[in-house]
């Protein structure tokens, strides 16, 4: 099935706000085999969405909004679809007790204009927003859906999933079966991949499909297959996969559509091994990535952001020759971080970085994206620490070196575990 996907609202087109919606969107359809076939941004003009959604319709059957829906006179997507679809603005009861609902949570009084975004088209059929004021709105034209959904990509993608995308699968039933298989990968750039596993690809049937979604450090590889015969679909898939993870071996990180963060997590349940981060660059983005997941407080103990010499020193117990030596930047500086993390914190594995993130501070011996890592497991008092150290050289701002390497430290931890234990 193709989905047209329309994102509205002047703040996008002038840059303030970057839509994120539209990928999202397309993320949670793919599973089930359903594809964007286009994305529009239009302002917030009624001529401009009328002009948008005639465009939509003529490509696919399923039309996805999202925007426009707000209590403010500049936000008319609901006056727009009114007059598309026909019919009056009518008070729905079901979006005033909600919106009641979350500002009696909130602690916060309602107020009119918040109040009357319970006033829909009568030509729609109302789905709920239980995490927003701004109501999902369903309506059907001569055999053809359009969803209109909130802006807010908090709202959008916890109700997209959850009651907007059964209907649709409910709607437009499918006989193709779709099965999938995901296999994250590391080591390989995505051309050096592509080329590594080219005569696997090339052999693939025409039933079967790769996809490749690289990030920093890492290569998502998707296989897609579709069939009307579900049992044979999803052997083929299987079988194809465990082709491709044999031809990589190693550089496979997981079989699972996770992240690196994660993927360390389990490793580190699976083996009693207990956590820290030690650093400088990543200003402790390496231990958000492992907290930003449910149930990390388990394995992770703690984290030293030690941006000054003084907190290396002072905290991290790291020497300060060691730092007259050989610079904050440099091998000798991260072990002696990470065996600092372990003595601090009592966690068998730790990590530390320490580099130049840019745009400044960079010099010809250590140019801005030179980031050297220390991942350290304790194995007890006779036997030595074992490591993995390196020194690598990003590309691109601040963010994205930063990015870059909060995922090699995150992959340096998940590979030392699986060597020496």
């Amino acid at each position: 099935m193709k989905v047209s996907i329309i994102v509205i609202g002047d703040e996008l087109l002038i840059g303030q706000v970057t839509d994120t919606n539209s990928g999202s969107l397309a993320r949670m359809m793919a599973p089930y085999g359903w594809e964007v076939d286009n994305v529009q941004t239009v302002g917030d003009g009624a001529d401009e969405i009328t002009r948008a959604i005639d465009r939509a319709f003529e490509l696919t059957d399923v039309v996805l909004t999202t925007g426009g829906l707000g209590p403010t006179k500049d936000d008319i997507t609901k006056g727009v679809l009114c007059r598309y679809f026909g019919g009056t603005l009518v008070h729905d009861r079901d979006v005033t007790e909600n919106i009641g609902r979350l500002f009696s949570a909130r602690g916060i009084r309602l107020n009119p204009l918040t109040e009357a975004q319970a006033m829909v088209p009568s030509s729609c059929t109302v789905i709920q927003n239980l995490v927003g004021t701004a109501p999902i709105m369903w309506f059907e034209k001569d055999g053809k859906v359009l969803v209109s959904m909130p802006g807010v990509p908090f709202e959008t993608t916890t109700m997209f999933p959850k009651d907007v995308l059964p209907l649709l699968l409910s709607h437009f039933k499918s006989e193709m079966c779709i099965e999938h298989a995901v296999t994250i990968v590391t080591g390989y750039t995505e051309s050096a991949l592509a080329m590594k596993i080219a005569p696997w690809e090339e052999a693939l049937p025409i039933y079967l499909h790769v996809a490749y979604l690289p990030k920093p450090g890492i290569v998502r590889l998707r296989l897609d297959g579709a069939h009307c015969d579900g049992g044979f679909i999803k052997a083929e898939v299987e079988r194809a996969a465990t082709e491709l993870r044999e031809i990589l071996g190693p550089a496979v990180l997981s079989t699972e559509d996770t992240t690196p963060a994660e993927i360390l997590l389990d490793e580190c349940r699976r083996h009693g091994v207990t956590l820290a981060t030690a650093e400088s660059c990543t200003g402790g983005n390496v231990a958000h990535a492992l907290t930003l997941v449910p149930g990390a407080s388990d394995v992770v103990e703690g984290a030293v952001v030690s941006y000054s010499n003084d907190v290396k020193k002072n905290i991290l117990g790291v020497n300060a020759e060691t730092l007259d030596l050989n610079g904050a930047v440099s091998i000798p500086v991260v072990r002696e971080m990470a065996a600092g993390a372990s003595r601090v914190t009592g966690a068998r594995l730790t990590v530390a970085t320490s580099g130049i993130a840019g745009p400044g501070g960079g010099s010809e011996e250590k140019p801005v994206g030179t980031v050297c890592f220390c991942a350290r497991l304790e194995r007890g008092s006779d036997t030595p620490a074992a490591e993995i150290i390196a020194t690598e050289h990003f590309n691109g701002d601040r963010a994205r070196i930063i990015d870059s390497a909060t995922t090699r430290a995150l992959i340096m931890c998940i590979q030392l575990l699986r060597e020496n234990i």
